[in-house]
């Protein structure tokens, strides 16, 4: 993808409408929360006061329309007082460029490398920077700098008030993952229907995973619902894949498809029905021929062998569905998670513990090619450079120019270039939409801060269907704040337009100079998924070796990193495919192709564990062989794909071949096993290269390295690749 398409594709990105569930009660609870604070500041104090006090009410609540699974309260304050502290700690370096600059360089890298911890602390800290910027210019002492920070700080604390006294949907967003990830595992028993091969993302088990770690006060408080159906999808979902399967399940035609298809349908049904009772927190109406479905007929049961016992599993986990669907996650009605995990949960460090949890996340991050770090450059750079720029021009507000960069930078290069164009075009919406109200009403202090709370609580309402259309009531918010405070708007509209136009600008020249493109780093992911991978199969193959719950353990934890290789693959896979950049290591079709097969080991893994042996059965010691074998085989193709070599699995057709003579204790583990081995036989055909390809490849980078050498020689160093 050339610059020309992806800046086509970038626009209509930041142009487009997203199809979300709006929430006005909650838009209308934290635009409430800006009137109470405004309206009193107006009032008894000045606009001045009014002002700082908008700013941390508005950003505080912005805050909590994030998506995160800490208390929406405790995001509110954290906001609230990054923010008051930004003030004060702005105005006492305010005054003098020597001061003021190195602290605002600090600060944005600060705020650029908090993105280490999520995407949520990366956009709060971002407004603290804005913070930084724009109150510099409102107290005129050290005592007027300590009441404005104070007067922010309110803000959030009444933020934090509403939520507490007001709460609506509580657990909304716990509830809401676990429903999607219930309703995904439903959607993908629909489509083995049709297509037994089909793939499965696990983003959203990974996404309730993530809900269910609870500090333990969250713990004492969280329904009973929210505790034991996100291991039951985990249960069913190898066992759907394992029926569908015409190689380790039903048979590929005939009644045996037809009943494997049919208990498909009723599962999806089942577990639609038990999402829906989650997600409302009231009994779903389950379809009335599903316990007749469910019902194995011991003498007229068409399954046979794995199938048929792929069949009963899916009964007995269906049930419990059934239970959750009926209980409507009412308390002392939801049933309770059988096995020893009923008494365990997910723990999430609290607010006090979570310093060393800060401090291990930077120190990972940095490092000179991490995404993080290269943002927290560029953010730094960009922010000193359009303060001392906008200083320098003709206009006033010079703060807005690096106050756009910052709000629109981002770690990625699609998500940077979409938020700036977003912003412009909300920006020009919004000055004209507030240009024509100001024209028509006048000008009066009172009626620009009710225009504000109105233009916050319709931002606060658009914030999920697209920045462009949330911006453009923050930028009627902000003209009407500043209206208020004494501001001449026919300067603010032109202003504003210019500076967001320049911070704009230089957000997307600074990710052209330092980039960090996820193109050149996709070997490298792709690598670390195929290790994990090799992990997560050898882990499973060894529980039938050794059939006991400790090696079940390790199958789940090496099932649980390599999703997280898989995440993070796709996440560089989707961004890389939208970079304007030559590619680097792996074309496109290689990278396609090499995913699409290590999404067929991945399924013959799932398969694999889907029969893993109960703790007294008889174990199958050339499992443990092959699991040697082919985790050996797989860490070394990672090695072999990281450096752009041609991966082998010598051990895996060598332990293949001696399994066969040894005989067949357990046919399904052993066509499991050869399913993996066809998956990666697809994969080193994907990234291997030819002779010709390697001679090519080979001359390019001696031919790169020669220029680079020479330019050194010449004293301007090696040139730049961009990362």
């Amino acid at each position: 993808m050339r610059w020309l398409r992806t800046l086509g594709e970038v626009v209509r990105s930041g142009l487009t409408i997203e199809e979300t569930r709006l929430e006005p009660l909650l838009a209308l609870r934290t635009a409430a929360g800006v009137a109470i604070v405004v309206g009193p500041a107006l009032w008894l104090v000045s606009p001045a006061y009014a002002a700082s006090a908008a700013l941390g009410a508005y950003s505080a609540g912005a805050a909590t329309f994030q998506r995160t699974w800490r208390p929406r309260k405790v995001i509110a304050l954290g906001a609230g007082v990054g923010l008051a502290l930004s003030t004060f700690v702005g105005y006492l370096a305010a005054g003098r460029l020597v001061t003021f600059l190195p602290l605002l360089a600090v600060w944005a890298f600060a705020a650029g490398m908090a993105w280490s911890l999520g995407s949520t602390a990366g956009i709060v800290a971002a407004t603290t920077v804005g913070s930084l910027l724009v109150t510099v210019t409102l107290p005129t002492s050290v005592g007027r700098a300590l009441e404005h920070a104070a007067v922010i700080a309110l803000g959030g604390v009444a933020q934090a008030l509403l939520i507490l006294l007001f709460p609506i949907r509580r657990w909304g967003a716990h509830r809401d993952a676990l429903a999607d990830a219930l309703a995904a595992v439903a959607d993908y028993a629909r489509r083995l229907r049709h297509d037994p091969a089909a793939p499965f993302d696990p983003e959203p088990l990974m996404t309730a995973r993530d809900a269910a770690a609870v500090t333990p006060s969250q713990a004492r408080t969280r329904p009973p619902v929210l505790h034991g159906p996100r291991g039951l999808a985990e249960r069913i979902l190898p066992v759907v894949a394992a029926l569908a399967d015409p190689d380790v399940g039903a048979p590929a035609e005939g009644p045996g498809r037809d009943r494997a298809r049919e208990l498909l349908a009723t599962a999806a049904d089942v577990l639609d029905a038990a999402a829906r009772s989650i997600r409302c927190g009231t009994p779903a109406e389950v379809p009335p021929g599903s316990a007749d479905v469910l019902r194995v007929d011991e003498e007229h049961e068409v399954l046979e062998g794995p199938a048929r016992q792929a069949a009963e599993r899916l009964v007995e986990l269906l049930a419990e569905a059934l239970e959750i669907a009926r209980s409507g996650g009412a308390p002392g009605r939801a049933p309770t998670p059988s096995g020893p995990a009923s008494g365990q949960f997910l723990v999430r460090p609290t607010m006090f513990r979570l310093v060393p949890v800060v401090v291990r996340a930077v120190r990972r991050e940095l490092r000179r090619d991490s995404p993080v770090f290269r943002h927290a450059v560029r953010l730094a750079a960009v922010a000193t450079l359009g303060y001392l720029i906008a200083s320098r021009l003709p206009v006033g507000h010079g703060y807005w120019a690096p106050i756009a960069s910052v709000m629109v930078m981002r770690p990625d290069f699609h998500r940077t270039y979409a938020r700036a164009v977003g912003r412009l075009a909300g920006t020009l919406a919004g000055v004209a939409l507030a240009t024509g109200i100001v024209r028509a009403l006048g000008p009066d202090a009172h009626v620009f801060g009710a225009l504000a709370v109105l233009s916050a609580a319709v931002s606060y309402t658009l914030i999920r269907t697209g920045y462009a259309y949330s911006q453009c009531f923050t930028a009627a918010y902000v003209v009407f704040l500043l209206g208020m405070g004494g501001q001449a708007w026919e300067q603010t509209v032109q202003e504003r337009v210019v500076l967001t136009l320049l911070g704009g600008s230089l957000a997307m020249l600074a990710y052209v100079v330092y980039p960090a493109w996820e193109t050149s780093r996709l070997p490298g992911r792709l690598a670390d998924w195929l290790a994990a991978d090799g992990r997560y199969a050898a882990a499973v193959l060894r529980s039938y070796a050794e059939p006991t719950r400790e090696r079940r353990a390790d199958a789940r934890r090496a099932l649980l990193a390599s999703r997280e290789a898989r995440a993070a693959w796709q996440e560089a896979y989707d961004q890389a495919r939208q970079e304007p950049v030559h590619p680097r290591g792996l074309t496109s079709r290689e990278a396609q192709e090499a995913q699409e097969a290590l999404q067929r080991f991945d399924r013959a893994a799932m398969l694999m564990e889907s029969h893993v042996p109960r703790a007294d059965s008889r174990s199958v010691p050339e499992a443990e062989r092959f699991a040697e074998a082919l985790e050996a085989d797989t860490a070394q193709a990672a090695t072999d794909v990281r450096e752009h070599r041609n991966p082998d699995w010598g051990r895996v057709e060598e332990m293949l071949r001696a399994w066969d003579g040894a005989g067949d204790r357990n046919p399904v583990v052993r066509r499991e096993a050869e399913l993996q081995k066809r998956a990666l036989e697809d994969l080193a055909t994907a990234v291997s290269r030819t002779p010709l390809e390697r001679d090519v490849g080979s001359a390019r980078e001696e031919r790169r390295v020669r220029a680079a050498v020479a330019a050194e020689g010449a004293g301007s160093g090696p040139a730049h690749r961009g990362g």
